[in-house]
């Protein structure tokens, strides 16, 4: 198929469109010109105003894509995924959290991926995301794959290079390391992709490489993530010094003692917290935490599948939202979650709070769009220009099908599209307005091919795992 220039003035008609920031627009269209939003209405007030000819199929450079039984929305935006780890998915099954992390470290070792390797992982694991309607990524990572992989698919995203070292004595190099990946990284950047930077976690990160992390960040304007608060055992390492993650640390000779009341506590007696960093998890927050939270400007990453999976608890999400702060939704690592599936992530958050409370009408399905669309993209500092279906902002979209058994008849599109559909119901992902999935297939990249190179991956995995 032939790809509509995004230079060429195009109408997306669809039965249902969902603005997010306004009501949803039964038989509604946006006009797309220049890869930004022009206008958000009724589809044949937006046709009779633009004078478009209809057509059913872009080889023959129609002006109007036809979305029947379809909701069109803003693309997905997905704060949290690890895409270089996609090929491990699988591997790491029914393990509590740190003999997982073990795991999952003794795994690459074993597995010994060269950079090629890692690019690939990543590749499908972008092309994955880009068939589920996800057109933003903030992706977690240490290497620079996921970079390559967004710019190869023409996705947008943030990429947060990870940095580690617990042990105070390597943390200088550690941040020296770090400093010359990011600039080099930094020479490949884009309208649509931006390199940042993670400190991974308390338990990798002592406070020495914090401090330093945070010194490179303001220096050079780099957003900042970091996975915070996501399992007791980290708040026992961080509260009291002890617990799992503190006995493997102290076995590897390096001190441990009690850091701060939590890790919200300890992020921000480093100064991390002044960055306004991506916070990912949030389980283990109370009511302080959630306060100094807000209170800096910091953003969440609301992961409920892996945490659930990794059995981590459920974490305060309504608490959270009352007190204004910034969420987004995250998918995880598919070596934790093992799919990416945004709606699902959003049915899931709903459903948890729901089964905990009690309360029958937690998180609705309005709010599950905005957390998968607008908070998604303010949790990413990306609101002005993605996340809501407006006129002036960047047209990333996502169609989702809505003629399948499981979600006909259609009452309410926005309940069927977080209580009925699937990420295999996406139909069509845009970015800036140049297709990216259409027709089954994703664009830009040999889909098919990659699948046998992944597949072969996974056979040299396996065997040097000895299966």
């Amino acid at each position: 198929m032939v790809q509509t220039p995004a230079t060429v003035p195009t109408l997306y008609r669809a039965s249902w469109v969902l603005p997010v920031t306004t009501p949803p627009i039964r038989d509604g269209g946006v006009l797309v010109e220049d890869g930004v939003i022009r206008a958000v209405g009724p589809a044949a007030v937006l046709e009779s105003a633009a004078a478009l000819e209809p057509a059913a199929v872009l080889e023959s450079a129609a002006r109007v894509v036809r979305l029947d039984d379809c909701v069109l929305l803003p693309g997905l935006v997905n704060t949290h995924a690890h895409p270089e780890l996609t090929v491990f998915r699988g591997l790491l099954e029914d393990r509590a959290f740190p003999q997982w992390i073990a795991a999952l470290l003794a795994l690459k070792r074993a597995a010994a991926l060269d950079e090629d390797d890692y690019r690939l992982s990543s590749t499908w694991g972008c092309i994955e995301a880009a068939r589920a309607g996800v057109t933003t990524v903030g992706a977690t990572e240490d290497s620079d794959a996921a970079l390559h992989a967004l710019l190869a698919l023409g996705l947008r995203g943030i990429v947060y290079r990870e940095v580690f070292a617990p042990d105070p004595a390597a943390a200088a190099d550690a941040a020296a390391s770090v400093a010359t990946k990011l600039a080099t990284m930094r020479e490949l950047e884009s309208e649509l992709v931006r390199v940042a930077i993670s400190p991974h976690a308390p338990y990798s990160v002592c406070d020495e490489l914090y401090r330093a992390v945070t010194e490179l960040a303001a220096e050079h304007g780099l957003p900042v993530a970091c996975h915070a608060a996501e399992s007791a055992a980290e708040t026992e390492l961080v509260r009291d010094g002890s617990g799992p993650f503190a006995t493997s640390l102290r076995a590897r000779g390096i001190d441990v003692r009690p850091r701060g009341r939590s890790t919200i506590a300890l992020l921000d007696r480093l100064g991390v917290l002044a960055l306004r960093p991506l916070l990912v998890h949030c389980v283990q927050v109370d009511g302080a935490d959630i306060e100094r939270i807000r209170e800096t400007g910091a953003a969440v990453a609301h992961c409920p599948l892996a945490n659930a999976r990794l059995g981590h608890g459920v974490a305060p999400l309504p608490r959270l939202l009352a007190a204004g702060v910034r969420v987004g939704l995250g998918s995880d690592s598919v070596a934790s979650n093992n799919r990416v599936d945004m709606l699902e992530e959003a049915r899931f958050s709903s459903l948890a709070q729901r089964a905990i409370s009690g309360e029958p009408d937690v998180l609705p399905a309005a709010q599950l769009l905005e957390l998968v669309t607008l908070g998604g993209a303010r949790s990413l500092g990306l609101e002005g220009k993605v996340g809501s279906l407006e006129p002036g902002k960047d047209a990333d979209l996502c169609a989702v099908s809505l003629a399948g058994a499981h979600t006909r008849p259609v009452h309410d599109p926005v309940a069927a599209l977080f209580h009925s559909a699937r990420a295999s119901d996406v139909v069509l992902t845009v970015v800036k307005g140049r297709t990216v999935f259409e027709a089954g297939r994703v664009l830009n990249v040999r889909e098919e091919e990659l699948g046998r190179k992944v597949d072969e991956l996974a056979k040299r995995i396996a065997s040097a795992l000895g299966g």
